[in-house]
């Protein structure tokens, strides 16, 4: 019974970085390094003629980079997995590459063992971070989940006057609305641009917007 093989694609800037890893690879029967790209335009271009099964994709790459090449082929090519193979391990390009569509976040430091596994559990539909890469998504929850729990939920009252502000009516038609006075809308817009950390009332009307408060 023959072994069905794992078509991948080495997205890379350096040939030195290319030509390691197509060695490591090759030494591997289930894996088969169908083309190379030296940068992210050439990256998508190859995924669209050979449709591998998985792209190692670098970040800093000429004309497109490795962020960019990946929200292209998911879109295009959204079987088609994508393995973040990069030294950087700063927050910015974790978010970007997650948000893009990545299935492994791993860097250039990992042992070779390591990236084979990664590599054959992403083809069983697995997501893979590198050690470094899940402390920091970690984290990044742990404070927005704080952040959260910290923010004061608006009163009913509150809310039905940010409904208001958001449909553009003045302190004075919100108090006739609402039945209330114009000293008290003052106090309830305080309260509102408090508790949904804003600082005029277009924030506030995009904050209402946002979060289906009012629909435009």
């Amino acid at each position: 019974m023959s072994l069905e093989k794992i078509r991948l694609i080495i997205a890379d800037d350096h040939a030195l970085i290319r030509d390691g890893l197509r060695r490591i690879l090759g030494l591997y029967d289930n894996l088969h390094v169908v083309g190379e790209a030296a940068d992210g335009e050439i990256a998508v271009r190859l995924t669209g003629e050979l449709l591998p099964d998985i792209v190692l994709m670098d970040i800093n790459m000429p004309n497109l980079n490795g962020i960019d090449a990946t929200r292209q082929i998911k879109a295009l090519y959204p079987a088609v997995e994508i393995i973040a193979l990069t030294i950087h391990d700063e927050e910015e390009y974790i978010y970007e590459l997650i948000k893009a569509g990545v299935s492994a976040y791993v860097l250039k430091d990992i042992e070779s063992d390591k990236l084979i596994e990664a590599i054959c559990a992403v083809k069983r539909g697995e997501t893979v971070y590198h050690p470094r890469i899940s402390e920091k998504i970690c984290s990044e929850f742990q404070r927005l989940a704080r952040e959260d729990a910290a923010k004061e939920p608006l009163s009913r009252r509150e809310g039905d006057v940010l409904m208001l502000i958001a449909r553009g009516k003045t302190n004075r038609e919100i108090g006739l609305e609402l039945y209330i006075s114009e000293k008290t809308v003052k106090n309830h817009i305080s309260n509102i641009f408090r508790k949904i950390q804003v600082t005029d009332r277009t924030q506030a009307a995009l904050y209402a917007v946002k979060n289906r408060i009012v629909k435009l």
